[in-house]
C-alpha cells in the first residue's frame, strides 16, 4: 500500500496514524478517479459519483508484481526528487508492527527502504529511525516491562529480539544506504542494555513529549554521555492496526473495495490481514527548509 506521492502537511498536533490513514484513503480515491474517465467517456474525474467508483474492479487500479499487489499501482518512473542528492535531508522512519517475528525484519527493512529509494530516485537517506512495537517512555524515562522471546503475538519485545531486528539497520548503514541510524522511545535503562549489543550505535533517539511531557533527566544525562541526539515525535507506536487496514481495503463506505468478507460472492481478496510494517519518508530541501516530498508505504500480508 502506498501513500506516495501525496504530500501531506497536517497540523503539528495531528497524530501520524491519522495522517497515514488520510494519505492512503486519498491515494486510493485518486487512483480510482484516474481510471474512471476511461470507463465513463469524457466525464471529469471530480464529477464522478462515488457510487460509480464502487463498480471499478480493484484489478484495474492496482498492480500485481511477483507475489505482491501494489495498492494502488505505482509507476516509479513518474516520481523522484528534482535536484541532486546533496541538496536534500532525507529522513525515514520504519515502524516494525506487532505480531511479526524479529527474524522477518531483515527482509522487511530491505523491502521498505528499497521502495523509498525507488520513489525518490535517490541512492541513500540521511537518517533511518526504527520504531519497535509496544515501546514507549513514561515520565520517569522508563518503559513497560517487555515480554520475552521473539514475540509473534506480544505488544512489546525483549532486547534480544530488538538487537536481532537491528542487524538489518546496521547492514543498511554499512552499505552506505542509511548514513545515520536511530531509535524511537528508548529510555535510559533500555539504551544501557541495548547499546553493548550493537555494532553500529544509534546517533538519535526519538521521544514523544506527549507521553512524558518533559525529557526525563536520566535519559537526558545518558544520551549526552553517549553522544545520542534526542529528537521529539508525535507518532503512534502501533501506527497501522489490522482493523484499520481491513477498513481501508474493505467494502465499507470508506473502503477501497479490495478485501471482501469470507462469505461474499463479489470480486476481491479474502483472508485475514496482517500488517507487517509502515515506512514514512520526508525529503527537505536543505538551503530552503522546504518539504519537497513526503509520504508513506505500508506492507500487509493476507493469510487464508
Amino acid at each position: 500500500m502506498s501513500g506516495a506521492p501525496s504530500i501531506i502537511r497536517g497540523p503539528p498536533s495531528e497524530k501520524s496514524n491519522v495522517e497515514l490513514v488520510n494519505s492512503l484513503q486519498s491515494n486510493f480515491l485518486a487512483s480510482k478517479q484516474a481510471f474512471a474517465p476511461a470507463m465513463n467517456g469524457d466525464t471529469p474525474s471530480h464529477a464522478i459519483h462515488k457510487n460509480n467508483l464502487r463498480t471499478i474492479s480493484y484489478t484495474e487500479w492496482t498492480k500485481c508484481q511477483n507475489d505482491f499487489i501494489f495498492i494502488p499501482s505505482v509507476d516509479f518512473t513518474q516520481t523522484g526528487l528534482a535536484e541532486e542528492r546533496s541538496q536534500y535531508d532525507i529522513t525515514v522512519k520504519l515502524f516494525f508492527l506487532p505480531n511479526t517475528f524479529a527474524y522477518e525484519r531483515h527482509k522487511h527493512a530491505q523491502e521498505a527502504i528499497n521502495l523509498v529509494l525507488q520513489e525518490l530516485h535517490m541512492p541513500s537517506i540521511d537518517l533511518l529511525i526504527v520504531s519497535f512495537p509496544g515501546v514507549s517512555i513514561d515520565a520517569d524515562g522508563e518503559c513497560e516491562d517487555p515480554v520475552t522471546g521473539d514475540v509473534p503475538n506480544g505488544e512489546s519485545e525483549d532486547i534480544d529480539a530488538m538487537t536481532t531486528s537491528w542487524r538489518a539497520v546496521e547492514e543498511l548503514h554499512e552499505k552506505g544506504i542509511a548514513l545515520q541510524v536511530g531509535l524511537s522511545e528508548f529510555g535510559s535503562d533500555r539504551l544501557q542494555k541495548f547499546l553493548p549489543k550493537t555494532k553500529v550505535r544509534p546517533s538519535v533517539d526519538q521521544i514523544s513529549l506527549k507521553d512524558c511531557c518533559v525529557v526525563p533527566k536520566s535519559l537526558a544525562a545518558y544520551a549526552k554521555q553517549e553522544s545520542i541526539e534526542l529528537l521529539t515525535h508525535n507518532d503512534c507506536t502501533n501506527i497501522l492496526p489490522s482493523g484499520t487496514v481491513r477498513e481501508l481495503l474493505g467494502t465499507g463506505e470508506k473502503g477501497a473495495g479490495v478485501l471482501i468478507g469470507p462469505d461474499s460472492q463479489g470480486e476481491g481478496l479474502k483472508g485475514d490481514i496482517k500488517p507487517q510494517w509502515v515506512i514514512k519518508y520526508t525529503a527537505v530541501v536543505r538551503d530552503r527548509g522546504v518539504i519537497e516530498n513526503k509520504g508513506y508505504f505500508a506492507m500487509a500480508q493476507i493469510q487464508d
